[in-house]
């Protein structure tokens, strides 16, 4: 056969996907990113939970001792709420000794107290105002908040 022949029939041409396909192919993507982009920018399909409120809140004045010890005090009447014994609660200790270095880094001194919030989802955060700081206790697990979500509890029973 000659090559003229050959060109006609099409017998060197490569193998592939036909022309066709691949526009329409890229015709189907560039559709499914447009759709997906107005999708995302006018907020539509998506699912929206509602902000947690405030539920109980505490406001709290933490002592380290000589001997150790913590004493986590009411700041609102003065109550002791509880004392911490030496070697115990090593959450709770690190979680306020950090909060208390920035404090010291800033320049702020322990008179403001933290708050200690459970919101209505049930989760608990502490506060420092004065840093600006808020830690989501509930990311450290069940067993490093119940010292804190006690602490709600504590209050009741020391309650005038």
């Amino acid at each position: 056969m000659s090559e003229t022949a050959n060109m006609e029939t099409g017998a060197d041409r490569p193998e592939g996907a036909p022309r066709g396909l691949l526009i329409g192919a890229a015709v189907l993507l560039a559709f499914a990113f447009s759709i997906t982009l107005f999708g995302r920018s006018a907020d539509m399909g998506a699912v929206h939970m509602p902000a947690a409120q405030p539920y109980q809140t505490l406001l709290l004045h933490f002592a380290d001792h000589d001997d150790g010890s913590v004493t986590i005090t009411d700041a609102s009447n003065g109550a002791v709420l509880s004392t911490i014994k030496p070697g115990t609660n090593g959450f709770l200790r690190s979680m306020m000794r950090g909060l208390a270095h920035e404090r010291t880094r800033d320049g702020i001194g322990a008179q403001t107290p933290f708050k200690l919030t459970r919101w209505s989802d049930g989760t608990l955060s502490l506060t420092d105002e004065m840093t600006g700081r808020r830690v989501d206790l509930d990311a450290f697990g069940p067993n490093q908040t119940e010292v804190f979500a006690g602490l709600f509890s504590s209050r009741k029973e020391t309650a005038p």
